[in-house]
């Protein structure tokens, strides 16, 4: 994202010394009792995981002495190589609150263990944890909201009360709210490498999971090999605002990919036109449809307005390669695409996804600091003449001030909102197609970081290493030689052919 268009202000690496070590300042967690791995049996999973596996038993809070110990399910998956090296990879999951464990299969098909053990910790509160801070409250109201319009003031106080009865529901089971935060999740992960006895490892993350990796290296860098980040949240400028210019960024460089292709170009002509023109005519005139999911069952009410619109892009709900056609047929009166896009969010899992780790962590981390008034700045700055309805939610985090109002939980940005200043040999991957973490984050980061390698990979959105051969092979050759890693295949890259659909003004 440009960081001037943005309205967002830089901040500092005050504190920090240049290997990355820092003090933890006044009131922060200390070092407490040895944390305690025990073997044990695999989560039960879809794919059975292959390997061995246990939990980390570490306190809930560390600033609190005998407060109570939560349970952090860990796997240990043998590398594919019969002369594996030493020193494993550590994963860090995205969200904050996805499923670790559910991504296991993810990382074994990009080739995360072929020369390394690969280990993989469910972060504090999400599934396979005790206490799992599964929201049942939000899943079903994320179900029910594809038939509601996306941003109207309505949906939000559903979304409000749901994430009160969440709250008052863990907090009464005894759950520490402020203590699932980034501090904390980073702490988890040092006392692993010690509880396994591990004296260098390297670590890999992505989303949420490279804003605790760089979080991790500022605070713990010792036993830290190399560090490898995949669609970058930079811990010094992640906020609400933010977000807007990442959404830019990635749907810009999709439409400018498509300008770049000459069929493209020849058939979808200004796509940022086309999509200011559906945006504002969606949130002026929602669509009301009834649609089947795409993984099958009972047709579903969907609305499609302008801000549910923006947010199936943001999240790539409809792939890059058809965005400048869904977008036409949007134009000429055939919703489909979008429509179906919308109606898969009507069957989630209810409790797979843990939103009570995703607010703790926003709420005390990303939210503070930035008015509703900078939201709407920002947005308007990154897509003039949209809506004023559209542009004054976050994409991904619609209502945030007022679910945050009432998760309250104490603002960490003093400890939080800080650069990660290290000479750790860092990989640093993007994909161009990216609108929730914009590319040139990347780079951005870097600057701190001497040592790093930044690569971006055109045509590809967020969470590049599974999507791209080209992203596995460097991160690969990264582990080999973390100074000097092979990148030459990015060279030869480019987005793949976009979907051309016959011209419906023409037939």
């Amino acid at each position: 994202m440009a960081l001037v268009a943005a309205g967002l202000a830089f901040l500092g690496a005050a504190g920090t010394a240049p290997g990355g070590a820092v003090s933890p300042p006044a009131g922060e967690p200390r070092p407490g009792p040895p944390a305690r791995f025990v073997p044990g049996p695999c989560p039960q999973t879809p794919e059975p995981v292959p390997g061995r596996c246990g939990v980390l038993e570490v306190p809930e809070n560390r600033a609190h002495r005998g407060g109570r110990t939560i349970r952090l399910a860990v796997a240990i998956i043998p590398a594919a190589s019969a002369t594996p090296a030493e020193d494993p990879v550590v994963f860090m999951s995205g969200g904050p609150g996805g499923d670790a464990i559910g991504d296991i299969p993810f990382l074994i098909g990009a080739g995360v263990n072929r020369d390394r053990d690969l280990i993989v910790m469910a972060q504090r509160g999400t599934l396979h944890t005790e206490p799992n801070l599964a929201c049942p409250e939000i899943d079903r109201f994320y179900a029910d909201t594809v038939g509601l319009r996306y941003d109207a003031p309505s949906t939000g106080r559903l979304l409000v009360r749901a994430a009160k009865q969440c709250r008052d529901r863990l907090t009464a089971d005894g759950v520490e709210l402020s203590a699932y935060n980034t501090t904390e999740n980073a702490a988890d992960f040092a006392d692993l490498r010690k509880a396994l006895d591990i004296h260098r490892w390297n670590v890999y993350g992505y989303s949420y999971g490279t804003d605790l990796a760089l979080t991790f290296l500022r605070r713990h860098p010792q036993g830290i090999r190399s560090v490898a980040i995949d669609s970058v949240v930079p811990p010094q400028i992640v906020s609400l605002p933010w977000t807007w210019d990442s959404a830019r960024e990635g749907i810009g460089a999709i439409f400018a990919a498509c300008a770049a292709q000459p069929r493209c170009k020849s058939r979808y002509p200004d796509l940022p036109r086309t999509l200011t023109e559906q945006v504002r005519r969606l949130e002026a005139h929602p669509l009301t449809l009834t649609t089947q999911p795409p993984g099958g069952g009972d047709p579903v009410k969907v609305v499609l307005d302008g801000g549910a619109l923006v947010n199936l892009l943001v999240a790539n709900a409809v792939p890059a390669v058809d965005v400048p056609a869904a977008l036409d047929e949007l134009a000429h009166g055939h919703p489909d695409r979008f429509a179906q896009a919308r109606a898969a969010g009507a069957n989630p899992v209810i409790g797979e996804f843990a939103h009570g780790l995703t607010q703790s962590v926003a709420c005390s981390e990303w939210v503070p600091g930035y008015s509703r008034s900078d939201l709407l700045k920002a947005g308007r700055r990154a897509f003039p003449g949209w809506p004023d309805t559209v542009l004054a939610q976050a994409p991904q985090l619609p209502f945030e001030h007022d679910v945050c109002r009432v998760w309250n939980v104490p603002d960490r940005t003093p400890v939080q909102r800080v650069a990660t200043v290290s000479n750790v040999p860092t990989l640093i991957v993007s994909g161009t197609f990216d609108a929730k973490t914009g590319a040139r984050w990347g780079p951005y980061t870097g600057r701190t970081l001497p040592r790093s390698t930044a690569v971006r990979i055109p045509g590809i959105g967020h969470w590049v290493v599974p999507q791209s051969p080209c992203a596995q092979s460097v991160l690969a050759s990264f582990l080999t030689h973390p100074v000097s890693p092979d990148t030459a295949c990015v060279a030869g890259l480019a987005p793949k052919p976009f979907t051309i659909t016959p011209d419906l003004e023409s037939s």
